[in-house]
């Protein structure tokens, strides 16, 4: 069966993350509490809850652990728009997050999509490499 590490999204999640961690890297001392926090926070909270989510016995709990991890995409860029807005990244490491942030809540938004409408229902661990 497989287990959360081998699907694509979390892999993709987990890049994010890393990237979020050297992004913050520079960011002012003053913010280490606050903004630095919050992003590692949310980024951080995407592929855990992707594999929360995998970890649970239904459809129905996935797909709601699914739409944290999403959620979560939504709150991280709106912090790398903030991030971006008060000059703590510059625009073309903004643009490179922001790719990879859409990327990843596209690949979440199908997947819940298709395991809320019963498809690749046998398979978990390649429902998302359709995407």
């Amino acid at each position: 069966m497989g287990t959360f590490k081998d699907l694509l999204v979390w892999k993709k999640g987990m890049e994010l993350a890393k990237l979020v961690y050297q992004c913050t890297a520079g960011f002012p001392i003053e913010e280490r509490f606050g903004l630095v926090a919050q992003l590692r926070k949310c980024a951080v909270s995407i592929p855990s809850n992707i594999a929360e989510g995998f970890g649970r016995c239904t459809d129905k709990d996935l797909v709601h652990f699914l739409y944290m991890a999403l959620g979560s995409c939504n709150e991280l860029e709106t912090q790398m728009i903030l991030s971006h807005d008060l000059s703590f990244v510059d625009s073309d490491r903004f643009r490179e997050m922001e790719i990879r942030i859409n990327e990843v809540a596209k690949m979440l938004g199908s997947l819940i999509y298709r395991r809320k409408n019963g498809l690749d229902t046998n398979i978990r661990t390649e429902y998302d490499k359709s995407v």
